[in-house]
């Protein structure tokens, strides 16, 4: 067994390949082999999101605080609140972040495949975020 106490690991920024505007990681974890689970608490500043990517066995996000979006390649923008579940399916190509007014916290697991468990694309552009998310704050 293994305890990491709250507080013990400094917060990392979400790195700007990865992810638009202000983003904070938290509490990142993974478990040991044979374990191939790992995640982490990521709050997104308003306006902030991910890149488009796929997760090689899928992910599982968790949302805790605030007013966020989720969208697959394809579907609509979807509205994600505390308290929602959002499962990814294994090669689904999507991405999650904030509103455009609102900061949005989850919790996010993912397992990994050969060592890794994302496979990042571009990001999304200014115009695809504002043209879906911004009416998400209502």
């Amino acid at each position: 067994m293994q305890i990491r106490k709250g507080g013990s690991q400094p917060s990392a920024k979400g790195p700007a390949e990865y992810f638009t505007g202000t983003v904070r990681i938290d509490a990142p974890f993974a478990g040991e082999g044979p374990a191939r689970i790992g995640g982490a608490t990521v709050t997104f500043e308003p306006g902030a999101r991910t890149a488009w990517h796929t997760h090689p066995l899928g992910q599982t996000l968790i949302v805790t605080s605030g007013v966020g979006c989720v969208q697959r390649d394809g579907g609509p923008v979807e509205t994600i609140r505390p308290g929602d579940i959002v499962w990814i399916a294994p090669g689904e190509r999507h991405w999650h972040g904030a509103t455009a007014t609102t900061a949005m916290t989850h919790i996010a697991i993912a397992e990994s495949q050969n060592g890794s468990p994302v496979s990042w694309m571009e990001k999304v552009i200014d115009e695809h975020y504002q043209a879906g998310p911004a009416a998400l704050d209502n």
